[in-house]
């Protein structure tokens, strides 16, 4: 019984074993065949030939970069953690500069190639205003350079080098006198007095009267003489303001420019040897190289002033004329009493 028992164990045993063989036919370490979703079939390899495959059939898998590694390069490689960009707008900031800088040194040699040369600028008698109304300021600027006429940057007004402040207001031993005049006849050729200003030796004035005309006015000069029709119309009636003017320069030296022309239309005289005309004194003219001199010429180059840049103004003429006269007042008196002892002296 106990043989019989351990017989059919052993059937059931070798059962079992076939029925095991026929469900895994293959062996361990074998290749398997399986099946893909599209039907073809691949070899699977063994766990022993999947550890200890060679890197040619299996190369090592690159560690996935972590997102903030990668999110701290930008497109240029560099840093984005704010310190790249601001090299990047650094460095277009330079180039734009370098740009401007290249830009500004063009436009100063373009600039300074259009610019008259000095060398050009030759003119010894010709008015500054007239060179600048033709070629233009910067020829003016180097005309003025050349006469010794350029303008200091603190240039003091017209006034404050004209009239000495805080000076007496009365009359003086010498004063300068001014005539505006207006045209008459049939082509306002001929000249009558419009105004009359007589300044002292400080420059203030102590006398300024228009006058009313004697003829019917066909020309005002209102361009040069500043004289309207209401100026005159109600002004002094011409044998007063003779008069008045007669008594004032009696016995004084007389200053003016042009001052014969003063006298004329006043019909008054006055003694050579009194009178001082800056248009006829020597030295000015030798100075600025011309035999009848401007006032407006004379200013700009001994007193570095500019007057008569429109309508003239008798006040402004005389204390031009008058401040011309004590720049030289000494040497002027001197050479005036030198000639009057030689005359004395023949």
């Amino acid at each position: 019984l106990l043989k019989q028992k351990a017989n059919s164990s052993n059937a059931s045993l070798s059962a079992c074993q076939t029925d095991t063989k026929k469900k895994h036919p293959l062996k361990a370490g074998s290749s398997q065949e399986i099946p893909a979703l599209n039907g073809n079939g691949m070899k699977a390899k063994s766990p022993d030939q999947r550890d200890n495959g060679s890197a040619k059939d299996s190369p090592p898998l690159a560690k996935p970069k972590s997102k903030s590694v990668a999110a701290d390069k930008n497109v240029n490689g560099t840093k984005s953690d704010g310190k790249g960009c601001k090299e990047k707008k650094k460095s277009g900031n330079i180039l734009k500069e370098k740009i401007d800088i290249k830009h500004k040194r063009r436009k100063a040699e373009e600039h300074a190639e259009q610019q008259p040369k000095e060398a050009e600028i030759w003119f010894d008698d010709v008015d500054p205003k007239d060179i600048e109304a033709a070629i233009g300021p910067e020829a003016a600027k180097i005309a003025r350079r050349n006469l010794g006429l350029e303008t200091d940057p603190s240039e003091q007004s017209v006034e404050q080098v004209l009239v000495k402040e805080k000076a007496s207001e009365g009359l003086t031993r010498a004063v300068a006198m001014d005539c505006e005049m207006v045209g008459v006849g049939p082509k306002g050729e001929d000249s009558i007095v419009a105004r009359v200003s007589i300044v002292n030796q400080f420059g203030k004035c102590i006398y300024d009267k228009y006058v009313k005309p004697t003829e019917e006015v066909t020309d005002y000069r209102t361009a040069v003489s500043g004289i309207r029709p209401e100026n005159i119309n109600t002004g002094e009636d011409f044998k007063t303001v003779q008069k008045e003017v007669a008594d004032i320069l009696n016995g004084r030296i007389l200053v003016g420019h042009a001052l014969r022309n003063d006298l004329k239309v006043l019909f008054l005289d006055h003694p050579k040897k009194k009178i001082r005309d800056t248009q006829r004194y020597k030295p000015f003219r030798q100075r600025v190289k011309n035999g009848r001199p401007s006032l407006k010429l004379l200013c700009e180059r001994l007193l570095n002033v500019q007057v008569q840049t429109s309508e003239h103004c008798s006040i402004q003429d005389a204390q031009a004329a008058m401040r011309l006269y004590t720049l030289e007042k000494k040497k002027w008196e001197a050479a005036v009493k030198n000639k009057s002892n030689n005359k004395n002296c023949k």
